[in-house]
């Protein structure tokens, strides 16, 4: 799609997803004659809001080169914000003589309320996709910090299991004679002395 003059380019983006926890990622936006417009270096959420001052096709890249080892997941939102009066198409075939008498609301008074509802209806669905991928990040970091917390929990209780036998073990040893540990301690101590 080209994006004319005086379009509105709204942009937002946001990492979803990361691997190890690394939520940032590198943004250019860049006009058709090759200059760079913004700029994001290791950010994990933008918004932005350029006008276009030249027509033609804009560019935007998500760059993760400075971590190539980890995938990123991210949301983004474009919206271009033109003039959509052209919409409306021409009033030039109806009859509107006489109707000012008759209607208290005019065509354009209509015309401007239904345009204003459509735009507010745009901005609701615009947080609502910006609230669902805060949603899906804030999961994703849930998810793996719940798993973080397992792994860590699981090689705790294997540790303090592991103590647990060599203490019964070495308590053991002291009274039993016979045992390889109550020979082993006893030459250790033969030997201290």
């Amino acid at each position: 799609m080209q994006i004319q003059r005086g379009d509105v380019i709204d942009l937002d983006y946001q990492v979803i997803d990361g691997g190890h926890g690394d939520l940032d990622i590198t943004f250019h936006l860049v006009n058709p004659s090759g200059r760079i417009l913004v700029a994001d270096y290791k950010k994990s959420e933008n918004t932005h809001r350029v006008d276009a001052e030249v027509s033609g096709d804009y560019k935007f890249c998500f760059d993760n080169t400075f971590s190539s080892y980890n995938m990123k997941t991210v949301f983004f939102e474009l919206i271009i914000e033109g003039n959509d009066d052209s919409e409306w198409g021409s009033d030039e075939n109806l009859d509107f003589e006489g109707a000012d008498q008759i209607y208290e609301l005019k065509v354009q008074d209509v015309q401007e309320i239904v345009t204003s509802v459509r735009n507010h209806l745009t901005k609701v669905r615009h947080l609502q996709d910006l609230i669902k991928s805060s949603e899906a990040r804030d999961r994703n970091v849930a998810e793996e910090n719940y798993f973080k917390v397992n792994t860590y929990s699981f090689l705790q209780l294997i540790l303090m299991i592991i103590v647990g036998i060599i203490q019964v073990v070495m308590v053991k040893s002291l009274f039993d004679e016979r045992s390889k540990v109550h020979k082993i301690w006893k030459n250790f101590d033969t030997n201290l002395r």
